[in-house]
């Protein structure tokens, strides 16, 4: 192999080895053309979610976008607020999120994995 191949496979796997993933508990609630903690307005049809504390991060998380997992369905959100009763790595889901996933009725997904993209 060359010394450029080396490089450049070496940079992909430290890169792909820094992408932090979470994993916890997703719920959903309802934004209702609200102001979220980030300061914006958002809708129920809004593809958004509310972050824990630890990962809200007093707010430096704002309008990132996540990608969340649950058994083989992907949605992408916008982080818009906090969710202070999620714990460390839990989300909460606008409905539109939410039902990309599965139906609101389920209520709450465990071992719903994310990451910020």
């Amino acid at each position: 192999m060359s010394a450029k191949l080396v490089l450049s496979t070496i940079v992909a796997a430290v890169l792909a080895g820094s992408v932090q993933a979470f994993t916890g508990d997703a719920t959903y609630y309802t934004p209702d053309n609200n102001f979220g903690a980030c300061g914006a307005r958002s809708q129920n049809s809004d593809l958004v979610v509310a972050l824990s504390a630890d990962q809200y991060a007093g707010g430096s998380n704002c309008f990132r976008h996540i990608g969340v997992n649950y058994q083989g369905k992907f949605v992408d959100a916008t982080v818009v607020d906090l969710c202070p009763g999620c714990g460390s790595g839990s989300i909460d889901l606008s409905p539109a999120a939410f039902e990309e996933l599965a139906p609101l009725s389920v209520g709450r997904l465990h071992g719903v994995t994310w990451n910020f993209e």
